[in-house]
């Protein structure tokens, strides 16, 4: 690895925070609108998965965002709770 120059990450092994804002949305999808659907083909999964991120932007109140939206603290600012 090293010999291709490949650098391992600084970070150290395990550190949760550094994909926590990634890995939680994409969870909460899988478990709320993939595995809930069967998705026969390309257009079933945008179809589901594009109106479960509308959802989760638009409707979904966060508590991290003093129970607004990600699209409302988006559009008003995310410093204003």
């Amino acid at each position: 690895m090293l010999a291709a120059g490949a650098a391992f990450s600084m970070d150290g092994r395990g550190r949760f925070l550094d994909n926590i804002f990634i890995e939680r949305p994409w969870r909460s999808l899988k478990y709320e609108a993939v595995y809930l659907h069967e998705l026969r083909d390309g257009l079933d999964a945008e179809r589901i998965i594009g109106s479960w991120f509308d959802f989760y932007n638009e409707v979904r109140p966060h508590s991290s965002l003093g129970g607004r939206t990600p699209g409302d603290a988006y559009r008003n600012g995310a410093g204003a709770v």
